[in-house]
């Protein structure tokens, strides 16, 4: 099969101990990989060159989608397949992936993306989130990363059509979030150091609140993380914009982590209103209900979990809120109401 020009496009800094793993997954894809060096003092640089990486040197300056655009003004490919250091692709997916860049007419492919949670290496295959994320775009069409953090391509306004956005179920393994990465390379502190100096913005986006928030969560910071989710949704509200699904996520599932299952009910009903096919929301009201007692009312929400699955493009999930997560809670209610002296 011809290869239709795929460039692979990475920011990096002292990645020595994760590299290769990402290198070896799309060597045999790529014809060329794109290095952007924002200072390794490691081995880093020399890995990438065992690949036959380009290195380009970058002067950081606290801004990702600056640095990812500038390994896109090197990139000479049909096509951008941009990773992270402490990702993989999954093997064995090269011909798919060249076979359906070479007949889509998308000009942007979401790819499913595995984020790993835990302590460490090796990872747990039901400790994982799904999400779908912009990871392959056409290059020379004025695709662009926007944001200093948590950065992402955006379609210019002649691309932005649904029809230029396809799935490409070939998934990115994502092991940043283990704790033993995070801590390792304190990421925590440059998040944060990065999102409160966007956050002085008078125009910032709802989204620095979100990723606030999230920071704060994974710190165990819960009360921080709660004020951030609740303004990032009222930062969408003003702007007469329906908050993302992802932020009543992370609202419930702070409330159900502090055992707050009053306050967190029954708004979680609301925000069901709004997005009533997201299965981790109907499993944190399943949770909510068993917490409360009501038992059949939490066994018909697992029931719905199930019914629902997990296979939901828009929608961060959670690895078995529709399946072996929902089961097991499924059973833990049906004999609570078997043994129910009200029965």
């Amino acid at each position: 099969m011809p290869n239709p020009g795929i460039s692979v496009c990475m920011i990096v800094k002292n990645e020595e101990e994760l590299i290769e793993r990402c290198l070896k997954s799309v060597h045999d894809l790529a014809k060329e990989i794109i290095i952007v060096d924002t200072g390794s003092t490691d081995g880093t640089v020399a890995l990438c060159h065992k690949y036959g990486a380009y290195v380009y040197s970058y002067q950081w300056n606290d801004h990702f989608a600056e640095a990812r655009n500038f390994g896109l003004t090197k990139a000479k490919g049909d096509w951008i397949l941009w990773l992270d250091a402490d990702e993989e692709l999954e093997s064995g997916k090269s011909e798919e992936l060249l076979r359906t860049v070479s007949n889509t007419k998308a000009a942007m492919l979401l790819l499913p993306v595995f984020n790993y949670y835990g302590d460490s290496l090796p990872v747990k295959k039901d400790q994982v989130y799904l999400y779908y994320q912009p990871r392959l775009f056409r290059n020379h069409e004025g695709i662009r990363f926007i944001n200093r953090i948590h950065e992402s391509p955006e379609l210019p306004r002649h691309l932005q059509s649904k029809d230029n956005i396809g799935t490409l179920e070939i998934p990115v393994h994502h092991y940043g979030y283990l704790k033993e990465m995070t801590e390792r390379k304190n990421k925590s502190r440059r998040n944060l150091q990065l999102l409160m100096k966007e956050l002085k913005n008078t125009d910032h986006s709802p989204w620095i609140e979100y990723h606030l928030a999230s920071e704060f969560y994974r710190k165990e910071d819960y009360q921080t993380a709660f004020s951030y989710i609740n303004q990032s949704i009222l930062g969408f509200l003003k702007l007469s914009s329906m908050p993302p699904a992802i932020l009543y996520r992370l609202k419930y599932d702070i409330l159900l982590k502090t055992g707050s299952h009053e306050g967190a009910w029954p708004g979680i009903e609301k925000a069901l209103l709004l997005y009533p096919d997201y299965v981790d929301l109907h499993f944190m009201k399943g949770l909510i209900l068993y917490q409360k007692g009501e038992y059949p009312s939490a066994l018909a929400a697992f029931e719905k979990c199930l019914q629902l699955g997990e296979k939901h493009e828009k929608y961060l999930i959670t690895k078995g809120a529709g399946s072996f997560k929902a089961n097991h809670y499924k059973h833990l209610c049906l004999q609570k109401i078997k043994n129910s002296p009200l029965k």
